[in-house]
Formats: C-alpha cells, sequence, structure tokens
C-alpha cells in the first residue's frame, strides 16, 4: 500500500451538518422570494437528497413531488436563478455563523496540516457554498489551506458517479492508494468506492440508516478527546475519535 499523502473531504453532511438546518432553509427562503408556495418539510428534503446537486434536486422535486407546477418557459434558467438565490440565502446564513462544523473536523484538519499531508474538497455543492463554510466555521484562511477545491459543476456527471474525485486526484497528480476520502451519505460512497479510495463514512440524521457496504469505518461523528463517537461499522482499532493516526490504520 502506498504511504498516506491526502485527505479528500466531502462537504455537505461530512465537515457539517448542513442539509436539515442549512440547506433545506435556504431552498424555502428561496422559493419564498420567488413567490412559490413550495415547502420542503425536513421530511420531504430526505427524500430529495436522493439526488445530489442543487438544481438537480429542484428538477427532481419538479418531477417526482410537484408535477401539476406550470413549468415557464426557460426551464432551465429558472432552476438556475432558483438556486442562484438559494445559494445567497445558504452563505448569508452561514456568515452569521449558524451552521458549525461537526465535532472533530477541525482538530482532524488542523492536525492532518501540520503533518504535511496534502488536502481537497470534493463536493457537489457550489464553490461560493464551500467557500462560505470554510471560511465562517474553520478559519479565514481556510480556502488556501485545500489544494483543490472540486466543487459544484466541474465534472458533468455528479455523485455517486466517481468523477469528481477522479479529476481531484489528477489535479494532484495523486492515485487512489495514496488518499483516503471522508463521506457522510450512500451517493458519497459509492462516488468514492468508484474511485477507488479507502473511505471513512459519518453519518448523520438523514444517512444513518443507509447502506455503507465497502466503508473503512462508520462512526455517527469523529469525536472529541473526552466525547467519543460511536462506532457503527468497522474497526476503531481501540480509538475513541477520529485522530490522523486512526485514519493512516484505516487508510494502510
Amino acid at each position: 500500500m502506498a504511504e498516506l499523502a491526502a485527505l479528500l473531504f466531502d462537504v455537505d453532511g461530512t465537515l457539517a451538518d448542513t442539509e436539515r438546518d442549512g440547506h433545506r432553509v435556504a431552498f424555502n427562503r428561496a422559493f419564498a422570494e420567488a413567490n412559490l408556495d413550495w415547502d420542503w418539510s425536513e421530511d420531504l428534503y430526505g427524500k430529495l437528497l436522493a439526488v445530489t446537486g442543487g438544481k438537480e434536486r429542484i428538477r427532481y422535486y419538479l418531477d417526482n413531488f410537484n408535477m401539476e407546477f406550470q413549468r415557464p418557459e426557460g426551464l432551465d434558467d429558472f432552476i438556475a436563478g432558483l438556486h442562484a438565490a438559494k445559494t445567497r440565502q445558504y452563505t448569508e446564513m452561514l456568515s452569521q455563523g449558524i451552521i458549525p462544523l461537526r465535532p472533530g473536523v477541525k482538530r482532524l484538519i488542523e492536525e492532518a496540516r501540520s503533518a504535511g499531508l496534502r488536502l481537497a474538497v470534493v463536493t457537489t455543492t457550489t464553490p461560493a457554498n464551500v467557500q462560505a463554510l470554510l471560511e465562517h466555521a474553520l478559519h479565514p484562511e481556510a480556502m488556501s489551506w485545500f489544494e483543490v477545491i472540486a466543487a459544484g459543476d466541474i465534472v458533468p456527471a455528479k455523485k455517486p458517479a466517481p468523477d469528481i474525485y477522479v479529476w481531484a486526484m489528477e489535479q494532484m497528480n495523486l492515485s487512489p492508494e495514496q488518499c483516503i476520502a471522508f463521506e457522510d451519505s450512500h451517493n458519497g460512497i459509492r462516488s468514492s468506492l468508484g474511485a477507488d479510495l479507502t473511505t471513512i463514512i459519518s453519518v448523520n440524521g438523514y444517512t444513518r440508516d443507509e447502506n455503507f457496504d465497502g466503508a473503512a469505518l462508520v462512526v455517527d461523528h469523529w469525536g472529541e478527546p473526552g466525547s467519543p463517537f460511536t462506532v457503527l461499522q468497522g474497526n476503531a482499532h481501540d480509538a475513541n475519535c477520529l485522530d490522523l493516526a486512526l485514519v493512516k490504520k484505516l487508510h494502510g
């Protein structure tokens, strides 16, 4: 096995629990701003998470849950406009510090940086969303900590396709054997495993009961000293939180 060189992070649900109280709320605010009577409840949003990508999620909603809506001419532009408004609402929420990082995230990223490991973001969310989260929840200069920000529409096929992971590793001139991925969902692990990556999963309220066959480890969160994680699947090698030593063991 090659030596571990890089950590590749999904964002939504992995670095921060953004879906229920972040993206969902921002979508609803954008709909209200556009004078639409759409309301995505927590339960409905969980169903919409079957599809990755915000614009794709709106289209999936229209195709499967709101078929009676009279679609305007230029549907693509209509959806893009809604999504742009949603992104603005979401970044405003992040700037107010409403959405914190999940337990252990800042600690592990800082430990990896100190050890000289390379970092990348690999996500279907927009670059603006990534920037807002990293700068407001992690560190004002956090964008510079990540060698590659693979986000949004940078590849045509979004997760669960492996394309965005493949693209990120190509930019870093690394092989899958030199990397490890961090995900939170079934679509995410389908993407990372499709790119031949060892994968660590931290579930959230929407993904806890999903299938994570093939994961090196599944936990409820990354944990902190004194606030241990719960192992849901795999071998944590007697660790009680996800630190760099455990990551290297799982990679090896």
